[in-house]
């Protein structure tokens, strides 16, 4: 009962939200993600770019976690991985996913589904290596999601990459994947404090796209 009471006590938006004029959004969606994603780090939110990505597993059973974007072009959202976690196991499997951002300081959130394609080896490569050396480091040490015996076993093994990224960081890992997702449908959501939320969907049909309101 007191956590459920606590529940009950804890505020969201507790600010000024901005408005959405659905009427003014673009043709298609990119444009006003970028929008979207740069507005809310200029309000201060922190990390604006970190995503959940929904996935099944060959059981149809679905599973979420949270990591970061990569890039959004005209290609789609991109995002990296292991192609030997579980996360690349089930896109292997099962080549849809969805992806949500939530950016409560603005009271915004953006959802996106679509089919999930792995770029080559060498963009896979240069996207690893684009990024810091605690990046590639954690990527050294690979087994991403397998049962790890003691916290003891992870600091040895930290270490041995930490020391190897910094003094190779041109060092190949082969199972690290850049995944792109080609969207088919994109939602933008602006909370409103009295509950009248704007929904508007995009939905690829062939290389154009549709816009509607959704009720909230």
């Amino acid at each position: 009962m007191e956590f459920r009471q606590l529940l009950h006590t804890l505020r969201v938006w507790d600010a000024t939200l901005p408005t959405f004029n659905p009427d003014t959004a673009p043709q298609t969606p990119l444009p006003l993600f970028q929008s979207w994603l740069t507005h809310a780090a200029e309000a201060g939110q922190p990390e604006p770019h970190t995503m959940s990505l929904a996935t099944v597993d060959p059981q149809g059973r679905p599973d979420v976690r949270t990591l970061t974007l990569h890039d959004a072009d005209d290609q789609g959202w991109h995002f990296g991985s292991h192609s030997t976690s579980a996360k690349g196991r089930q896109l292997a499997a099962h080549p849809e996913a969805a992806l949500a951002f939530y950016w409560p300081a603005v009271g915004r959130q953006v959802r996106v589904r679509g089919t999930v394609t792995p770029a080559g080896q060498d963009v896979s490569q240069a996207d690893l290596h684009a990024r810091s050396t605690g990046a590639l480091a954690a990527a050294l040490v690979g087994r991403m999601s397998e049962v790890l015996d003691s916290f003891e076993e992870l600091e040895r093994a930290s270490a041995a990459a930490w020391e190897r990224a910094q003094a190779a960081p041109d060092t190949l890992v082969p199972t690290w994947t850049r995944y792109v997702l080609d969207p088919t449908a994109v939602e933008f959501f602006q909370g409103d404090a009295q509950r009248r939320h704007v929904r508007l969907r995009y939905r690829r049909e062939g290389a154009a796209w549709s816009r509607e309101l959704l009720w909230p």
